[in-house]
């Protein structure tokens, strides 16, 4: 399934190096990591390798010697993570940054939105001669409706306008599987949909996928291109992509089925000495793996009081092994904003950055690289996160491929599908059990507690899975309180199909202490319950301890151990996603309608335009701090 960009530009080439290719090796001396500063080199910006050659070299009076060739140039590395196919810009919370100001209060900026970070990176690209686009994973999967309804041939359509050069893959990459993500590499028509316009192709991807340490069972080999290399006039940069060795954790067994994910330290390593073979002495890791800065401003100061002190998470134990011939890691999947040094293995500085989710913020990054050793010049990168502001032109083209593809989902995207009295918070809420969640654990109860749709009795849904929050304000014409079937789309993109199992009271509570211990102990994953289900959190204990299991009630009765219930989730939760093993021994599977189809049934039968839905109280998980 090995992957191919279908075209390259003129303007900035991108020459891909899949594993095994014959070196390009001798051609430069390396440089040791975290050398010596040499400048800026400013002086290089707009020349050429070539500058000078032909002229008259000091022959006689009044000759002009030649320019000096630079010795660095400064390469402009723009990048950004976990877009989402967000097109439009992202409704409620979910569109805003947080800034932190000077007297240390905070203010939120309304951001993102493609039109506006097409503006802002091309903005970004003046007077700089050397300048690379690079992205983290997730740029599609979890999409809105104008993305997802066309398995999100609009999103790639945006990024090739907007000169993507390069991304990793992401684990949402793999929603719908390793053939439909080469289908987004190569281009072609939907196997099922087809075209969505007359007499258009879809193109593909004009840049390169990278998928290091995603590998076939069958071959042993990487599905997409491990690396690629970037070239312009003589500089020379490479970049791995991997994702999270945990990717079939949180993505449905089918869309990893057949497949292998590897570490990621190992997997970039063995490229990273690969590149260096071939000459290739300047190397940038694409990793969607990411951390937790102690703010979630976007402009906190991660280096405070000291190098990486204000950043933790399974990123900072990948950046600490990662090997020291990579100069810069660019990563993901957190959506968290940072731009911190982590030190290399031998001690060196190293830039490690996100840039939030959704489009709202990019990273500019200035790598000064020596034209000698053709290596980065450690002590003088420098890094910063920009907010993609809302009060910016719009990019036009951007603006055209909205409405274009806003035309052909229209007659579904607008369907009314229910109503609501103020904003529901899921994505946006701040504290574990959320409002949104609430609503749709128990519309998914409501959907399947008939006998014959399985006779459920209580209904968790991971957190994960709720993208977004029920904006009250109109997004459209629809009307403030009207829920479209897009806004709906929007909270419940992955469509996934409910499953209905028998599972004991005890592998219930199992399954309340996995939330908080194993793979969730450091960072916790609370499931959303319906109603009627209640318990305590005693988050003052670790691990399994912190479920309160005399506390664990259904209707206000204590849950039996011995006795079986029948239990309700996506079939996601059903494989043993996110950590949940238990929920994947359920018996006597009942497969019924999909999530999405759930809340649309759940929204039209419990509200009017006279009598809208309430917020729910979030008041089923007692927590104790």
């Amino acid at each position: 399934m090995s992957a191919t960009p279908q075209k390259n530009r003129a303007a900035r080439r991108v020459v891909a190096a899949a594993a095994g290719l014959a070196a390009v090796g001798g051609l430069f001396a390396a440089a040791p990591a975290g050398a010596q500063t040499l400048g800026f080199g400013s002086a290089a910006h707009g020349q050429g390798q070539g500058q000078g050659h032909g002229q008259d070299h000091g022959h006689g009076p009044g000759h002009a010697k030649p320019k000096p060739k630079p010795k660095t140039v400064d390469v402009q590395l723009l990048s950004f993570n976990d877009l989402h196919g967000n097109l439009e810009p992202p409704a409620g919370s979910s569109g805003n940054v947080e800034e932190r100001q000077p007297d240390g209060t905070t203010k939120a900026i309304p951001a993102g939105g493609v039109e506006y970070l097409a503006t802002s990176l091309r903005d970004a690209r003046k007077n700089h001669p050397y300048s690379i686009t690079a992205a983290g994973g997730d740029m599609v999967g979890a999409s809105p409706l104008l993305s997802g309804l066309f398995h999100d041939e609009p999103t790639i359509e945006a990024l090739n306008k907007i000169d993507l050069d390069v991304t990793a893959v992401g684990n949402h990459e793999f929603d719908e599987g390793a053939v439909e993500l080469a289908r987004l590499q190569n281009g072609g028509c939907h196997p099922t949909d087809g075209c969505y316009e007359k007499g258009k192709k879809f193109k593909g991807a004009d840049f390169p996928y990278l998928a290091a340490n995603v590998t076939s069972e069958k071959t042993g080999k990487p599905i997409l291109k491990p690396y690629t290399v970037w070239k312009k006039n003589g500089v020379k940069i490479g970049f791995i992509g991997v994702t999270l060795e945990g990717t079939p954790n949180i993505v449905t067994a089918e869309g990893v089925k057949g497949l292998k994910f590897h570490d990621e330290i190992e997997t970039v390593n063995k490229y990273a000495a690969e590149l260096d073979k071939q000459g290739v002495k300047s190397i940038v890791a694409l990793i969607h793996e990411g951390g937790a800065p102690a703010s979630t401003s976007y402009n906190y100061d991660c280096d405070s009081p000291g190098a990486g002190d204000g950043i933790s998470g399974p990123i900072v134990d990948i950046a600490k092994g990662i090997s020291p011939k990579v100069d810069a890691l660019v990563t993901g999947h957190t959506h968290q904003a940072y731009a911190c040094t982590i030190p290399d293995p031998a001690g060196n500085p190293r830039l490690v950055t996100s840039a939030a989710s959704f489009g709202k913020l990019y990273t500019d990054t200035t790598l000064t690289y020596d034209l000698r050793t053709n290596d980065i010049v450690r002590t003088s990168v420098k890094s910063a996160n920009h907010v993609v502001t809302r009060d910016q032109p719009k990019a036009k083209d951007m603006t055209d491929l909205i409405a274009r593809w806003n035309k052909l989902a229209a007659p579904i995207a607008n369907a009314p599908q229910g109503y609501i009295s103020a904003d529901i918070n899921g994505r946006g809420a701040t504290t574990p059990e959320s409002p949104l969640g609430d609503l749709i654990a128990d519309a998914q109860l409501t959907g399947t507690a008939p006998a014959e749709k399985g006779g459920a009795q209580i209904a968790f849904m991971n957190p994960g899975g709720i993208r977004a929050d029920l904006v009250y304000k109109a997004s459209g014409s629809e009307g403030d309180g009207v829920v479209t079937y897009g806004e709906a789309f929007t909270v419940q993109p992955f469509t996934n199909m409910m499953n209905v199992v028998d599972l004991t009271g005890a592998q219930v509570i199992t399954a309340l202490q996995q939330q908080v211990s194993g793979s969730n102990e450091a960072s916790p994953k609370i499931l959303q319950v319906s109603k009627g289900f209640t318990y305590t959190l005693d988050m003052t204990k670790s691990g399994a301890a912190r479920v309160v299991t005399d506390s664990v009630k259904l209707n206000g009765a204590a849950l039996d151990p011995a006795k079986t219930y029948r239990v309700a989730m996506n079939e996601f939760l059903g494989g043993g996603g996110d950590g949940f093993a238990v929920l994947g021994q359920g018996k006597n599977k009942l497969v019924g309608p999909s999530d999405l189809d759930l809340l649309n049934a759940y929204l039209a039968a419990n509200s009017t335009a006279q009598a809208p839905l309430a917020p729910p109280a979030a008041d089923r998980i007692t927590i104790v701090k």
